[in-house]
């Protein structure tokens, strides 16, 4: 029997977020590119939802560097693999799609983790964000690169261009 899915919508410094959940978990946080329809909103909620709508927010305002929460994310062995790798990227860390891979397979899976990354349905929760190239470019973000950017700078992953020249 499928589990009910909840919806609620939250505002943040980088657009609407949807997040969505059933009674297992957390099942999805995404940006809204066009106009959210509040109207998908659905008046009850599992705990689960307002408990990520909580952490977020502490995230935004620079309370909350982890995040505790019920995930239920559907993806497949491998992806849900990466993405729970994922979860160990400390804040204000960031790590290469090369050393998930070898942490994920032992090998050069590069691409594939490159792809579970751009599938992850978590955003934020899940920091797919702190993935990076290893040369330390800004690679990749299904959000867009500004918002990758914006989280790195939130997090202290990114120095402007100022502290670079201060240091």
């Amino acid at each position: 029997m499928e589990s009910k899915t909840y919806t609620t919508y939250m505002s943040s410094p980088l657009g609407v977020l949807r997040i969505s959940g059933t009674d297992l978990g957390i099942t999805e946080v995404r940006f809204c590119e066009e106009e959210a329809s509040y109207t998908e909103q659905t008046s009850e909620m599992p705990a689960c939802i307002s408990d990520c709508v909580q952490q977020l927010e502490e995230y935004f305002a620079g309370k909350r560097h982890n995040f505790d929460l019920m995930l239920a994310p559907a993806g497949t062995t491998f992806q849900k693999q990466v993405w729970q790798e994922l979860q160990g990227i400390p804040h204000g860390k960031t790590t290469s799609y090369l050393a998930v891979s070898r942490a994920v397979s032992g090998e050069k899976a590069i691409r594939a983790v490159g792809a579970a990354n751009g599938r992850n349905p978590i955003c934020i929760v899940v920091p797919c964000h702190r993935v990076i190239g290893s040369d330390g470019s800004l690679t990749g973000y299904a959000g867009g690169l500004w918002r990758k950017e914006w989280l790195l700078r939130h997090e202290g992953s990114l120095r402007t261009a100022a502290q670079t020249f201060l240091f």
